[in-house]
């Protein structure tokens, strides 16, 4: 590879790092072509770009972009799986792959311009999706109008009851002063 594609090499991987709202870097040393070209299909088909990288390209690739902070992760051979949809997708599918192919070492990533390594991408995928905190939120803002609806509705309903009691025990209270009268 000459300068001049080396150069060009940079410059497309850091218009990629700077388009995606993922980039994830793996160690796939280990993995044998079959094994990475079945991962590649995995990721294409979700919207992730899974590419080999010199470690030299992408740490000039890095430099004065958010994703800076991976420049530390760039030892030994290096894959990095773009994502321009989705954050958690890539992180999702690498993690699920490594489980089941020990080899794959999910190194750390940028996800949404935030350095997360290894463990904090495995907690960042145990929480909900986006489209199940919005149904809860959903569910949960569909219930408010009828909750306070019950409150304002108790306040007269309440007041209402304690009128209708008034009488009775006013009337109990008249009849048995009455009788004691009467029967004094």
């Amino acid at each position: 590879m000459n300068r001049q594609e080396k150069e060009a090499v940079v410059i497309e991987l850091r218009d990629k790092l700077e388009r995606s709202k993922a980039a994830i870097l793996t160690d796939y040393r280990g993995l044998k072509v079959m094994e990475i070209t079945e991962l590649r299909h995995k990721l294409k088909e979700e919207g992730v770009e899974y590419r080999v990288v010199k470690n030299s390209l992408i740490r000039l690739a890095v430099k004065d972009t958010e994703a800076s902070s991976l420049e530390q992760y760039l030892t030994g051979p290096n894959a990095v799986a773009f994502s321009y949809d989705d954050e958690i997708t890539p992180a999702k599918l690498l993690l699920e792959y490594a489980k089941e192919n020990q080899k794959l070492e999910v190194k750390a990533g940028v996800v949404a311009g935030r350095l997360l390594v290894q463990q904090e991408m495995k907690d960042l995928v145990q929480l909900p999706s986006k489209e199940e905190l919005q149904a809860q939120l959903l569910g949960i803002m569909s219930t408010l109008p009828s909750k306070l609806l019950g409150v304002m509705n108790a306040v007269p309903r309440d007041f209402v009851g304690l009128l209708a009691a008034v009488p009775r025990d006013f009337l109990g209270v008249l009849k048995a002063i009455e009788q004691k009268s009467t029967s004094a």
